[in-house]
């Protein structure tokens, strides 16, 4: 469900203000195009909000009782608990960022909580999904080929899709079988490719990306056009296979990341392993993949056990 605030552009106040707050974050921080288009978004959405009821109001005016307004807008809406959240982050990283800055005294959300959330377990695939999936794409051609490439080193590795079609032709050690990382908030780390996904990678560098690159480019997986790929175009690709495969099974684009880490921990990888291979900061994220893992046990002791 949308929120249904008449979108009218933003003063100038509040347009400055948060454009200053996102160079400071990518400057600063590095952080992603993704992540800063989410920010971007939060608080758009809580300026078009203000500015409903006061089309002058400043976002570094707005008081506790503003807040506790729009949050109360959302519920009405029916907004899920874990967006309302991902707001009430958005808006104590802006404020606080402007409280440094001594353009306000004091955060608008000092006392706002934030709403309790329920984790929702990532879906996942089996590993007889995974394998369809894979075997889905037509090696005889090389858009077929460079697919297969790509999906046996998206399962290998556990790469987020954006890590994925971002990848250059320097980040790839073929002696080695590793692929160097670069993730979220510039962060680097290396990752094992397997004897599989080398492989096919081996074969689609021979053989598929020189019919696909008509000009100078260092993607490695590039588009038909032989630029680099979007991970919309990536993510319709998934979902052609999962047709072709007949994978009846909810998909994300993070699918195939999802498998890789709970097939691993279903075939007892260290969890800190686990995690330094998804690039991960905190362990508590990659713990959800153990009850996934769970899950998974659970199901099949009540479809196999006699006295399920």
């Amino acid at each position: 469900m949308s929120e249904n605030i008449s979108r009218k552009p933003l003063n100038d106040v509040n347009a400055q203000a948060i454009e200053l707050f996102l160079d400071t974050l990518y400057l600063e921080q590095g952080l992603s195009e993704n992540t800063l288009a989410a920010y971007r978004s939060d608080l758009d959405k809580f300026a078009q909000f203000i500015q409903s009821i006061d089309n002058n109001c400043s976002l570094l005016k707005v008081q506790s009782s503003d807040v506790e307004a729009y949050l109360a807008h959302r519920h009405d809406l029916g907004l899920k608990s874990r967006s309302t959240a991902r707001a009430i982050s958005a808006l104590k990283r802006f404020y606080l960022f402007f409280l440094r800055q001594k353009e306000i005294t004091a955060t608008p959300l000092l006392n706002i909580a934030q709403p309790k959330t329920t984790q929702a377990l990532p879906k996942t695939l089996t590993e007889q999904e995974v394998e369809a999936l894979l075997d889905a794409p037509d090696l005889g051609d090389a858009m077929g080929l460079r697919d297969k490439a790509m999906l046996e080193l998206l399962y290998a590795t556990g790469l987020r899709v954006t890590e994925l079609v971002g990848m250059r032709m320097e980040q790839i050690n073929l002696r080695q079988a590793v692929v160097l990382v670069k993730g979220k908030g510039g962060k680097e780390r290396l990752v094992p490719m397997g004897e599989e996904a080398l492989h096919y990678i081996e074969q689609f560098l021979k053989v598929g990306r020189p019919e696909m690159v008509k000009h100078a480019t260092d993607f490695v997986f590039p588009s038909k056009r032989g630029t680099g790929m979007t991970r919309q175009t990536f993510w319709h690709r998934i979902k052609h296979y999962a047709i072709l495969a007949n994978v009846t099974s909810p998909l994300s684009p993070h699918t195939l990341r999802h498998a890789f880490a709970t097939h691993l921990l279903n075939h007892g990888a260290d969890l800190r392993v686990v995690q330094m291979m998804l690039g991960h900061s905190d362990l508590s994220t990659t713990q959800i993949y153990t009850h996934v893992a769970s899950e998974r046990l659970k199901t099949l002791h009540q479809q196999h056990h006699p006295r399920a």
